[in-house]
């Protein structure tokens, strides 16, 4: 259900006479190995971002899934005696959906690059460039690590041990390779790119990525090999007019963002009207390491085909385990449900959006996680539900009362909750997590305060408070159905269960239907809804051993 709030001061929060299409994305994440909370937390992202758009009542997609070819798997299945179908199958089943439950994520889409429609847009937009004069054939030399399955610049490497060069991000020896491939036509889309971003400067995020994809651009770009030889990696998409040849991973998996919406398929289909209503994406979230593919590669493969670009590549910083990057193979890598079987996945989502700034690398540690657990959930936005329902229950017979006219204290609180949705909304439109919950937050510690300076189990004592009680029983519940809607696209578990436990469902609907604008227009929690108590959202937790 939708209201329509007449005076709403709230930018871009209105309802919508026709809905805005929203499409964001994942990157899709190479199945080679389990997940772990660095891709857990990009996931994360992606869906907050989407449940916030469709709670401003916009129609949204929201897209995630695996990249199943190239070296690294190939070899990977052989290691395990199996085929790398086989392989990259039993990942996709027995890991990689099934941290998408454990999370919590409402992806819209799961796309595989080894499935079916991928293979046939990735055949048809090459076919289409190769038409066009954008590929030709070339030799290449140069080094490739496998573990980024990328071919590197002599300028990316690091000294190891002797005179070997590392791959910085694995730190492990890369491969001299010499083949014979099929090339595309960077350096042409120079200029192109230059003026893009000029032009919107918006389309990379934040700041300090656009400018070092501007200034990466700025030194020179090169035609950049986008096949690779049958016989060093026969696992991959074969170009459509070379059996010798399949496509190099990366020009298979950046194309995953169109053909998951119908790119590839035939004028008058679903799949295609679905690409016209859905391209371009408005925001691809991607870690820092693979900003260069997504910004430079990417929007010039786009260029080439006459497709429109995606609004903004956001460029998120690498979550930190001991001073580094959180990797399986320097075995700093802590799977998902490590943390969501003991804290519970709303925990998950909150602490890691709230604790750390979008965009900036940030550390993680179960102290840090165990103390904002604490303070800010349980003791903070629990604890505040828990009284709230417990004392309607206890003076009211868990009735919700009629408030009586409000005094300055109620109207100033009403006056903060518009100012909160209001800060909450432009974060979001920042891709800002942290201040957008910070708001949220501040609202939560404000409505706290009230509690503590209107001291309703006083006010309970006394007949002649009746009316004052009742006011401040409705102002608390109502401000803890506005909190629930802020909180819903980051906690939608425990936000159900209060929206629930205020009554609210029979008067309002479920609050996945509930409005951004909705939260900020008080007095939508009728007067005589059924208020239950409960068990704690948020059970204050001992300490974990790391």
């Amino acid at each position: 259900m939708t209201l329509c709030l007449p005076g709403l001061r709230l930018r871009r929060i209105g309802v919508m006479s026709e809905p805005k299409s929203f499409y964001v994305t994942t990157p899709i994440y190479y199945v080679n190995d389990a997940p772990h909370i660095g891709h857990a937390y990009t996931t994360v992202a992606g869906d907050v971002l989407s449940r916030w758009h469709r709670q401003r009542g916009e129609k949204t997609w929201f897209l995630t899934g695996t990249d199943e070819h190239g070296t690294k798997v190939e070899r990977t299945a052989r290691e395990n005696d199996m085929e790398p179908q086989q392989w990259v199958d039993q990942l996709v089943e027995n890991s990689w959906k099934p941290v998408l439950e454990t999370i919590d994520a409402a992806n819209d889409d799961f796309i595989r690059t080894t499935s079916g429609r991928h293979a046939t847009g990735v055949a048809a937009f090459w076919e289409q460039l190769r038409e066009s004069g954008q590929v030709y054939e070339g030799e290449f030399e140069g080094p490739y690590c496998v573990g980024c399955e990328e071919f590197k610049l002599p300028g990316d490497l690091i000294d190891g041990p002797g005179d070997e060069k590392l791959c910085p991000i694995h730190s492990r020896p890369v491969e001299m390779l010499k083949e014979r491939n099929w090339f595309f036509r960077l350096e042409a889309f120079t200029d192109k790119l230059l003026e893009h971003y000029h032009q919107h400067p918006e389309a990379i995020q934040p700041q300090s990525a656009r400018n070092e994809v501007v200034s990466f651009i700025k030194q020179g770009l090169r035609d950049i090999s986008m096949s690779r030889a049958v016989h060093n990696v026969a696992w991959g998409i074969p170009l459509p007019w070379d059996d010798e040849q399949v496509v190099y991973v990366w020009f298979d998996a950046l194309l995953n963002y169109v053909t998951a919406v119908g790119y590839g398929a035939r004028e008058g289909t679903p799949e295609r009207d679905r690409f016209d209503s859905t391209w371009p994406a408005d925001v691809h979230l991607v870690g820092k390491d693979i900003l260069r593919f997504h910004a430079v590669y990417w929007p010039a493969m786009l260029m080439a085909a006459g497709l429109p670009l995606p609004k903004t590549v956001f460029a998120h910083g690498w979550l930190l385990v001991g001073g580094e990057k959180m990797s399986k193979s320097k075995l700093t890598g802590i799977a998902p449900e490590q943390i969501v079987d003991h804290f519970g996945s709303d925990a998950f989502r909150y602490y890691f959006l709230r604790s750390i700034q979008f965009g900036s690398d940030g550390s993680f540690s179960w102290e840090d996680l165990f103390a904002r657990y604490n303070a800010e959930l349980a003791n903070g936005l629990g604890n505040l539900a828990s009284r709230a329902t417990a004392m309607v229950n206890k003076y009211c017979d868990g009735v919700l009362p009629e408030p009586g006219t409000y005094a300055n204290a109620d109207l100033a609180l009403q006056d903060e909750l518009v100012a909160a949705v209001e800060l909450a909304d432009a974060a979001m439109d920042r891709i800002d997590f942290a201040g957008a919950l910070a708001a949220a937050k501040g609202f939560v510690d404000a409505v706290n305060m009230y509690v503590t300076e209107q001291e309703p189990w006083k006010l309970a004592k006394d007949d002649a408070n009746a009316e004052r009680l009742r006011t401040v029983l409705y102002t608390m519940c109502e401000a803890l159905r506005a909190i629930a809607i802020l909180h819903n696209p980051v906690m939608p578990k425990s936000m159900s269960t209060l929206w629930g436990r205020l009554g609210a469902t029979p008067h309002l609907g479920p609050i996945a239907e509930a409005t951004v604008a909705s939260a900020g227009h008080w007095g939508l929690l009728p007067p005589g809804s059924m208020v239950t108590k409960g068990d704690s959202l948020f059970p204050r937790l001992e300490e974990v051993e790391e």
